[in-house]
């Protein structure tokens, strides 16, 4: 299958997700996207990612990039597929199918695929041309709060309850 039949497939699932009204960015406002990636196209629910490779993630001489910045991309792509303010990762099953080398582009293909309340699953492909290069899917759920304050906000009940 061809980069393009994939992608035909994909727009055409997408089409069926969200509309094809402007999304706004939620999540992730302040990301480095020179390395997570850049947004390439946005709807409901899907998202397309670019990530350029550069010098900074390449791991040897030989010029392979760290897997992390891979997943990172990946990671990124799925909280975009959810923007919600507050998503959050809980957990993640993926497969690096082929290494990603400096100078490449790998472009993410994220989908929303199931939502269960608070919950989403977002399954992520990323290719290096027609190469399929990772597969993964995310799991992640929305939270009332950011994260880090339902932490603070646990310490602080901690504190008042101790002082009573």
């Amino acid at each position: 299958m061809s980069i393009q039949e994939i992608e035909d497939e994909d727009l055409a699932i997408a089409s069926d997700i969200g509309d094809k009204e402007e999304v706004l960015v939620k999540t992730h406002e302040r990301i480095n996207e020179h390395l997570c990636g850049e947004i390439t196209l946005m709807e409901n629910g899907y998202v397309e990612v670019l990530l350029v490779t550069q010098p900074e993630m390449v791991a040897d001489d030989i010029g392979l990039i760290h897997g992390g910045f891979i997943f990172s991309a990946a990671d990124y792509s799925a909280m975009l597929a959810v923007n919600e303010h507050n998503v959050v990762l809980v957990a993640s099953d993926c497969q690096f199918l082929s290494p990603v080398k400096f100078h490449d582009e790998v472009k993410f293909i994220a989908k929303v695929r199931n939502k269960e309340g608070r919950k989403r699953n977002v399954h992520v492909k990323g290719y290096v041309l027609d190469i399929k290069v990772f597969e993964g899917e995310f799991k992640t759920i929305i939270t009332d709060r950011h994260v880090l304050k339902l932490h603070l906000i646990d310490e602080e009940e901690e504190n008042i309850e101790s002082k009573e």
